[in-house]
């Protein structure tokens, strides 16, 4: 060897990853045990890496809305994030209109979606998968929006979304991460995690001003509303001090269920008029006094302060006398510290109560007729359960399901708050991934077949879930309106409805069908006791209609036709 030729020291080996290994790596890191969604080319390097790792769950959905549903309602009863991944373009635009409902419901849900390369980016250049607005549907339905531009910063910006998702108000945040992003080498970055995410605090002063209105009321209420789900302690401590109480149905059980002094979700009948129009004081906290629970806000309601973590939200349905920026349980905290152990309060508002919500219900009995009997036995199973309850768009939990079956726990409680059917089968798999015991889900036939694949995904994953299928033949609220306000034109409301037990035979999914109410307790207790998914049929065309129509939420005159 000529001793003039230097040595040359052979190249380390690289020690950089792609970047879809080091998101599966993150994810897992921030404590994500579960990811639901459909694999595609454009997330495919993410999800392989899920796969090699091994330290998540990937669930596979049938679509990207029915992986968002799932997604949602894990969060809700899990009460951690949720975590979807979808690919770009058309399956991104999939996600939406789910995503839409997760938004309504401030759920912690982290989507991650994808882009087509980044060259190609927003210039409608149409290579597969590419939507050229594709960032602009995103920031419509999320409360933040992300895009990674290099590889170094993915990790770091996968964490500022998770983040976002997480921090009150909590909502559905997206990320996009390019297909040549994820396929970027770069080091791992050390270190990953969340760290400390504080709450709104709420103003001292605003609190000191409150405490003295309470104690000079004699009729207080408390509206608690899906932003109370995390302070039930705080709430219920409220009540014993004299407060009578209401919720929304988005806010049940943060009170138990059959406490004397809360109406419940009976938040709209002429019995919570009543005892509204005696009110001197009422804290709405964590509510946005949705239409469909106010009469589209023409209910009357007493002299209110809102307090809430969205600032934005001030005033938004009803004038207050007062908006506190804050946590719920931090500001109900704060309430607690500031009263005396009792309140000087009237006894015979909160002794009126009780009566009060035992008419609502009797109210709400007459008007199930034959189905009163399935009512009570699921109002009794459910909540001795414990059992998550999921309730799709349907005139059955329009009826009963919302406000009728108690629940035992707020979070066990999943429903479409924003109105759109067919979310219930696949909220119901997200539910039962929770971990939080067998869940009951409420459907009708005609939402069951806008997400009818995720019963796939159930009998893959061997969800623990008992189906309650509600079977009119169609959309039977739609032809309820129709008696009502069109003639009893039946147009477009009666579907053609497969033959469940034959559909369920080719899915691998139990079935059973009930045709005589008087078999549906055995049947229901069955079906919990049963492992697995299960389809649970009642046939409403052989037992027969209910004693009174449900036509639609009742409107004020905004909301009349």
């Amino acid at each position: 060897m000529n001793p003039a030729v230097a040595k040359i020291a052979p190249a380390a080996a690289s020690t950089d990853e792609p970047v879809g290994d080091l998101i599966a790596h993150a994810l897992a890191e921030l404590g994500v045990t579960t990811i639901f969604g459909v694999i595609s080319i454009h997330n495919m390097p993410i999800l392989d890496a899920v796969a090699r790792q091994g330290r998540i769950n990937f669930v596979p959905a049938r679509s990207e809305a029915g992986a968002m549903n799932m997604a949602d309602a894990y969060a809700r009863v899990a009460r951690k994030l949720g975590v979807v991944m979808t690919s770009t373009g058309t399956a991104a635009g999939n996600a939406a209109g789910s995503q839409v409902e997760a938004q309504t419901a401030g759920s912690p849900v982290l989507h991650i979606t994808s882009q087509v390369d980044r060259p190609f980016m927003d210039r409608d250049r149409a290579p597969i998968h590419d939507v050229p607005r594709q960032a602009e549907m995103l920031k419509a339905i999320s409360k933040s929006y992300f895009r990674v531009w290099e590889g170094r910063t993915a990790v770091g910006m996968l964490v500022a979304a998770a983040r976002a998702a997480l921090t009150s108000p909590k909502g559905p945040v997206s990320i996009e991460i390019p297909i040549d992003v994820q396929r970027e080498r770069i080091s791992r970055p050390q270190g990953i995690g969340l760290g400390r995410i504080d709450a709104v605090t709420p103003d001292p002063g605003q609190l000191d001003d409150l405490a003295a209105m309470i104690r000079k009321a004699r009729r207080p209420l408390i509206w608690l509303g899906g932003g109370t789900r995390e302070a039930s302690a705080q709430a219920r401590a409220l009540v014993e001090l004299g407060f009578a109480a209401v919720t929304s149905t988005n806010g049940r059980a943060v009170i138990a269920e059959d406490h004397p002094h809360s109406l419940g979700a009976f938040n709209m009948t002429p019995q919570a008029q009543a005892i509204y129009d005696r009110t001197d004081l009422m804290i709405v906290i964590g509510s946005r006094l949705r239409g469909n629970e106010t009469r589209n806000n023409e209910m009357r309601l007493p002299p209110l302060v809102q307090i809430d973590a969205d600032p934005t939200q001030v005033a938004r349905n009803y004038p207050v006398d007062m908006f506190i920026a804050s946590d719920a349980a931090l500001a109900l905290q704060g309430l607690l510290d500031r009263l005396p152990e009792k309140l000087d309060v009237d006894p015979a508002f909160l002794n009126d109560i009780a009566p009060a919500r035992a008419k609502c219900e009797e109210a709400l009995r007459a008007t199930l007729g034959p189905y009163r009997e399935l009512a009570e036995v699921m109002k009794a199973r459910v909540v001795a359960g414990r059992h998550p309850f999921v309730r799709d768009v349907t005139v059955s939990n329009s009826t009963f399901g919302n406000r009728f079956v108690h629940l035992a726990a707020p979070h066990l409680g999943v429903h479409a708050l924003g109105g759109g059917i067919g979310q219930g089968v696949a909220m119901a798999v997200g539910a039962a991934h929770a971990g939080a015991g067998k869940v009951v889900a409420l459907l009708g036939d005609g939402g069951t077949m806008v997400n009818l694949g995720e019963f796939a995904t159930a009998v893959e994953i061997k969800a623990d879930i008992v189906y309650v299928l509600m079977n009119d033949r169609g959309y039977g609220v739609i032809r309820n309106i129709q008696d009502a306000q069109y003639g009893g034109r039946h147009v477009y409301a009666d579907l053609h409805t497969p033959d469940f037990a034959l559909l369920s035979a080719g899915l691998g999914i139990a079935h059973q069908r009930v045709t005589t109410i008087a078999d549906f307790a055995a049947a229901f207790d069955q079906a919990l006791a049963t492992p697995g998914p299960r389809i649970l049929e009642v046939d409403m065309v052989a037992i027969g209609p209910f004693a009174e129509s449900f036509g639609g939420p009742p409107a004020g005159a905004a909301g009349k036709a």
